[in-house]
């Protein structure tokens, strides 16, 4: 998982980032707010850690700026000194979605951290799941449209249930890279693009059929479910 933590300590950053890299999760770090909201700009998260005082703004702020233009399914823990009642109150209030208290205990956090991703982002199992035509069949990782079988290769599946479970979210081409290759240093772009056509057209990913796939230019793709009925 990719998570951003922000704290205008660099030594509680480093923190957070050995802790969260030792569960196998991807750290970013940022010592404003203001550079954390210009990253959600162009990168996507799986979880958010704010701490309250920051040189620029307040914790509460973010958060509140985060639900408003990302939304409210992206996981928030604070993780400050504050600790009155009022302030839990008021961090909860802000849509944040747990409370931590400093000074940080590692195996509390990261309690805290995989119970936000488990609830977040449950596991699928073996569950199939459908998406309007599509049925994704988890037992031979295969996907029907319309009931009928398509073929895709183990990459191009991962793909597309990656895109179908993350519907409406800005995808960055590093993240989508992540997920196809993993830590694979110097994949080309154009893979991930010429990936990205193959599923567009085998999947006949158009209006019509309820998604789509859109391009955003210098930043990556994201992944859009359409109101049929509204285009009657």
């Amino acid at each position: 998982m990719r998570i951003a933590a922000l704290d205008d300590d660099a030594l509680q950053l480093d923190l957070f980032k050995q802790a969260l890299q030792a569960m196998g999760h991807e750290c970013h770090t940022y010592l404003t707010g203001n550079s954390l909201l210009k990253a959600l700009g162009k990168e996507a998260f799986d979880l958010l850690i704010v701490d309250w005082h920051l040189p620029d703004t307040t914790g509460p702020e973010v958060v509140r700026w985060v639900r408003e233009h990302i939304g409210q399914e992206l996981p928030i823990l604070f993780v400050t000194h504050r600790q009155e009642e009022r302030d839990i109150v008021e961090g909860l209030g802000s849509g944040a979605d747990d409370f931590m208290v400093k000074p940080v205990r590692i195996g509390e956090l990261r309690a805290r951290v995989a119970a936000l991703l488990r609830r977040a982002y449950p596991p699928q199992g073996d569950e199939v799941l459908e998406f309007g035509p599509y049925r994704f069949l988890p037992d031979s990782r295969s996907i029907e449209f319309h009931g009928q079988p398509i073929e895709l290769k183990n990459r191009e599946y991962e793909l597309a249930l990656f895109l179908f479970q993350n519907m409406g979210r800005l995808l960055t081409r590093d993240h989508l890279k992540e997920i196809l290759w993993g830590h694979v240093p110097d994949v080309m772009s154009r893979s991930l693009d010429t990936h990205i056509s193959r599923l567009r057209n085998q999947l006949d990913l158009r209006p019509v059929n309820g998604f789509i796939i859109i391009a955003v230019y210098g930043v990556g793709y994201r992944f859009e479910a359409v109101d049929t009925e509204q285009r009657r």
